[in-house]
């Protein structure tokens, strides 16, 4: 008897508190935000760019970049890139394209290590966009989505006027996509959501991307 009565008192207790907290504390808006979520508010693309991008040279162009007021966003495939900072995975030996800069440097003025940091590459600034017009910069925040799961991204490296769809190695092993700089990558299904005028702090480190991520993902979710 005594054992029911706690539990009811405690049910009781735990209903009253939930009728005194503020709906977004009863609620869920404390979960992370889901892919159905940022794939319904990017269903419709306004386009921003002034053409259309190829996912590689020989491509034929089909990408627009679309844009609402607090992001951009296109869908397009996920090359490997493997610039910046020479690592095991990353160096001339295992990435014939390697280069040992990226656009953007992290804050202690080395460039990133694409190993470990989760970046999206952005068309360098051209006749069909220019991402700083949009309030998009170096270290600005990313979600990015492929087969239902969500990851999150600053904005690290700068790639061809013309083409567009391409991830750091570690943002490619973070969705389940092969990263492999020479066979990796995949060729269709990922979405990029850029946020305008924001940064994550420093640019470098993943929790910060993904603190500063989810919190603007759910902004945009829920139309704050």
């Amino acid at each position: 008897m005594r054992t029911r009565m706690l539990v009811l008192s405690a049910l009781s207790g735990a209903a009253l508190l939930a009728a005194t907290l503020p709906a977004e504390a009863a609620g869920d808006a404390g979960s992370p935000v889901g892919a159905a979520e940022l794939l319904a508010k990017v269903k419709n693309c306004t386009r921003i760019s002034q053409g259309k991008y190829r996912t590689d040279q020989s491509a034929a162009a089909t990408i627009p970049v679309c844009g609402t007021d607090e992001a951009v966003f296109w869908e397009a495939d996920m090359d490997i890139d493997c610039d910046g900072q020479v690592s095991t995975v990353c160096s001339t030996k295992t990435d014939p394209s390697f280069q040992p800069q990226t656009a953007f440097q992290g804050s202690d003025g080395k460039y990133l290590d694409s190993s470990k940091v989760p970046f999206v590459v952005v068309p360098g600034p051209g006749p069909l966009w220019n991402y700083a017009t949009s309030g998009i910069k170096g270290g600005g925040v990313a979600a990015v989505i492929y087969g239902g799961k969500v990851r999150y991204a600053v904005v690290g490296d700068t790639g061809p006027t013309g083409i567009i769809g391409e991830g750091s190695y570690a943002l490619a092993q973070s969705l389940g996509i092969d990263p492999d700089p020479k066979t990796g990558g995949t060729a269709s299904g990922v979405t990029y959501i850029l946020f305008r005028n924001s940064k994550a702090s420093p640019i470098e480190s993943p929790a910060a991307a993904a603190s500063a991520g989810e919190a603007l993902a759910r902004k945009f979710a829920d139309g704050v």
